[in-house]
């Protein structure tokens, strides 16, 4: 069924191949259809003739409002009107908007949906897997003024009544702290307002060639209760359509002969989600000068399946065993406080996060490859002593729980020397639970307690932060001003709890964990052990703390008052924490410097907006994650590495009907230092370890040299990443009609650091094609026609059907499990039809 299905699907590519460039000669070689305008802007004589002009965009990037092309940062915002021209639903539309913004998938990949995804800018990745005891995030994202930030991955946030989102690229150390280090990403919400009622509404229905079909209902009420007090009720209903099979096959195991079939999960479309949420907001204006603002915002989010598709299988197919799902539940409350004392601005902003996730995983290829490769079946069996399939599937439960204040103070924004400062505060906790279980084991191979488990995680992490931020601004003329800037910082890090096998598998180990462990600490009678959160013991309780300061300058030339130049250095960290395996040491804290020059410009009597910046990085000690022995997360510090790059932003209103954006991201990222995969004994990294040179940390002689070469390219991140979408508009009668293309380009990307995994040092299987991520250009269309309130749109999305490689992975380690790789793409062709209505 899956062949004839792809073999339909590759037919009905072919007809829009050719679509991105008929639309370009046609623009190109047709003057008429860019000089339309002229008899739709035929009026009466009473009526003034309409210009082309850009419209304002606010941002408080800095912590206080500012015209955005007076803002001597990196930073690119996307307003209302944009995401609603290009249909953002989630994380995945908008990031096509942002150059400097790319992502990975988390979690080691064995769960890719929704919500699992690690997010990543100016290609600062040294492509980790995200896993829940990994390094913490390099880029920030907020919600308003409340970091969401999770180690899993970012929030899925439904973007509908969104006033923007903002991506501040480069280090945000001094305003945002230690998950800012690359840079951060802002979602703005609207607020309630009590001038007037106002509501919205919106149905949309889509449907995905070879897949099924979605939909999406949302609405939005903004209710005055009385002049200084307004609610603000948005709610939505979103179902994503699934286009991976998930189809029916056999695997046998070469130690048992065991033949595992998938019949009964066998199913087309494997891969649905459906979101539901609500936000609630109110204002209160106390007075002239104070105002309160208290959030709810939740989403419980329910995934099947797996959008990483198996191209030994097929084309978006699957041979899947056993479940994959997730139900993903967060709650977002926030509370705002912004008012005056004297001539300054005060605001205090509140968050707390509680986000569940309960999921599920297939995990057949890591007892499949371990089985192929080392015989590993013949270690698993039933009470009777009768082989098992030794597959493996994953049940795992995470809570998180993060909490923040933030108090800050900022002077005068017209005065001459000013300032905004404060303190922060952070907690986080997560609470991990991952079941991998065999079916039929043996009771004396299980954890103790723990049916059919042959490994258990029962852990809790916390991670704090503590900080006293501020910047200070002069200007020195009218047209030259300087801003210094500070962040003083405490972290701590720790981990506890359970981890690894029953006591049929544990011999203690160096240092001891699972069963074993609970052995050495307490003596072979399970009477005496002290148990934790269930598990059979507690293995690990570790943490470190650190503290430092990062800094920020900055000299910016208001050459004319639609022109700026400006040059910042800036730093960003990430803070160093525990490793799981306790025979490896904690990893170090890592360091962003960043030196960049930009510019801010209008031209064309703020018909044209033309914004960029070229800049030099350098990351010391960059902390680098990846699968060890058992599956096991191990964070490296891996010497230096250097990213050059230039970004570009263009708005151009062409006509008052033409309009064309677009933006652009060049990156040359790269190792300067060799990475050997280890250090000295203080685990500060080695970067001279030729071949036959020695691991001081253990003894043992290193026989293939370094891991990575200085010179290497830093995965995840293309060297070029663009968009450009073109927008015409003109009114038949009292109906205003659009026609709108959208063109997206991400360049080639590697998805791992080492060489070996790259298949440069060579092995038994070829990972070359796992490593490299091809490029690709996908067409967005759509078109419609709106009158008065109400607004129809048609659109088209991946409208050339291009299969791309958005990310790859494999089950477990890449030397075991490297032969069966995974690919998660773009949705192929969507259809799609919107309705709304303004009240």
């Amino acid at each position: 069924m899956s062949i004839s299905k792809n073999a339909r699907r590759k037919v009905a590519r072919k007809p829009l191949a050719r679509l991105p460039l008929a639309m370009a000669v046609c623009i190109a070689c047709h003057p008429g259809l860019l000089l339309a305008q002229d008899a739709a802007q035929q009026e009466p004589p009473a009526q003034q003739q309409r210009t082309a002009t850009l419209e304002t965009v606010t941002v408080t990037a800095q912590k206080r409002e500012e015209n955005l092309q007076k803002v001597p940062i990196s930073i690119q915002a996307v307003d209302t009107q944009t995401l609603e021209q290009h249909q953002v639903a989630n994380f995945k539309d908008y990031v096509k908007l942002l150059p400097s913004v790319t992502f990975g998938t988390a979690g080691g990949g064995v769960f890719s949906g929704p919500g699992f995804l690690q997010v990543y800018m100016r290609g600062v990745a040294s492509g980790g897997d995200g896993n829940h005891s990994g390094s913490q995030p390099s880029v920030g994202v907020y919600l308003d003024e409340q970091p969401i930030t999770t180690i899993t991955g970012a929030l899925d946030v439904h973007m509908y009544d969104i006033a923007r989102v903002e991506a501040l690229a480069g280090p945000q150390g001094t305003l945002y702290g230690a998950s800012s280090q690359a840079g951060t990403l802002r979602i703005i919400t609207n607020k309630p307002d009590a001038s007037e009622f106002d509501a919205s509404v919106a149905t949309e229905v889509s449907i995905t060639e070879g897949g099924g079909l979605g939909h999406v209902l949302e609405g939005m009420v903004n209710v005055p209760i009385r002049d200084d007090v307004a609610v603000r009720v948005v709610g939505w209903n979103r179902h994503d359509a699934g286009y991976v099979d998930n189809v029916w096959g056999t695997r046998t195991f070469p130690t048992s002969g065991i033949v595992q079939e998938n019949g009964l999960l066998a199913q087309n479309d494997y891969n649905q989600a459906t979101a539901t949420g609500a936000r609630v907001a109110l204002k209160w204006d106390i007075n002239e000068d104070w105002s309160i603002t208290p959030m709810i915002m939740g989403q419980k989010q329910t995934a099947t399946g797996s959008t990483g598709w198996d191209p030994s299988v097929g084309e978006f197919a699957v041979n899947h065993a056993y479940p994959e799902s997730s139900k993903d539940s967060w709650m977002q409350t926030a509370l705002t406080v912004q008012g005056k004392v004297g001539n300054f601005d005060v605001t205090y902003a509140f968050g707390h996060l509680k986000r569940d996730v309960d999921s599920e995983a297939d995990y057949s290829d890591y007892g499949f490859w371990y089985d192929t490769l080392h015989g590993y079946g013949e270690y698993f069996y039933d009470d009777d002593g009768a082989l098992v399939n030794p597959s493996q599937y994953i049940l795992a439960k995470d809570e998180y729980r993060m909490t923040s204040h933030e108090l800050r103070i900022a002077s005068p924004a017209e005065n001459r020397l000013r300032f905004v400062g404060g303190v922060f505060w952070q907690e986080h906790e997560h609470d991990i639970e991952q079941r991998y279980k065999i079916d039929s084991l043996a009771s004396i191979l299980e954890v103790g307690g723990w049916e059919d488990t042959i490994w258990l995680t029962e852990q809790d992490r916390k991670d704090q932060d503590e900080a006293v931020f501020g910047e200070l601004t002069f200007d020195i003329t009218d047209a030259w001003s300087v801003t210094a800037g500070g962040r003083w910082f405490r972290a701590e890090n720790s981990l506890k709890g359970f981890y690894g096998f029953g006591i049929g598998y544990s011999d203690g180990g160096d240092p001891p964990y699972g069963e074993g462990a609970c052995v050495a600490f307490y003596g072979p009678d399970r009477a005496n052990w002290v148990p934790y959160e269930g598990a059979p013991c507690l293995v690990n309780d570790r943490q470190v703390k650190e503290s430092g300061s990062l800094g920020r300058f900055n000299v910016t030339w208001d050459i004319s008052d639609t022109k700026m130049l400006y040059a910042t250095y800036s730093e960003g960290y990430r803070p160093g924490g525990i490793n799981r395996r306790g025979s490896v040491p904690p990893y170090q804290s890592d360091y962003l410097k960043n030196y960049e020059l930009g510019w801010k410009s209008t031209w064309l009597d703020n018909r044209l907006a033309f914004n960029g910046a070229v800049f030099h990085q350098t990351w010391d000690d960059f902390q680098f994650s990846y699968l060890g022995a058992n599956g096991l997360t191990e964070i490296r510090n891996a010497a230096k590495a250097q990213i050059d790059g230039l970004e570009a932003e263009l708005q151009w209103a062409v006509s008052y009907n033409f309009m064309l954006t677009g933006g652009l991201a060049w990156y040359d990222a790269e190792l300067s230092e060799d990475y050997c995969g280890y250090g000295d004994a203080a685990n500060n990294p080695i970067s001279f370890c030729p071949p036959g040179s020695m691991n001081p940390t253990t003894g043992e002689v290193n026989e293939i040299g370094p891991l990575a070469v200085a010179g290497d390219r830093l995965p995840i991140t293309p060297r070029f990443k663009g968009n450009l979408t073109g927008r015409y508009t003109w009114d038949v009668g009292a109906y205003e009609w659009y026609a709108q293309g959208a063109v997206f380009h991400v360049g080639d990307r590697q998805t791992d650091l080492r060489d070996l995994e790259r298949g440069v040092l060579g092995s038994d299987f070829d990972f070359g094609p796992y490593q490299r991520l091809d490029s690709y250009t996908t067409l967005d269309l759509s078109a419609g026609l709106q009158r008065g309130a109400w607004k129809l749109d048609f659109f088209i999305h991946n409208a050339t059907d291009e299969v791309t490689e958005l990310a790859k992975f494999a089950e477990c380690n890449i030397g075991t499990c490297g032969a069966q790789p995974y690919t998660v793409s773009t949705p192929p062709r969507t259809f799609g039809v919107r309705w709304s209505r303004d009240f």
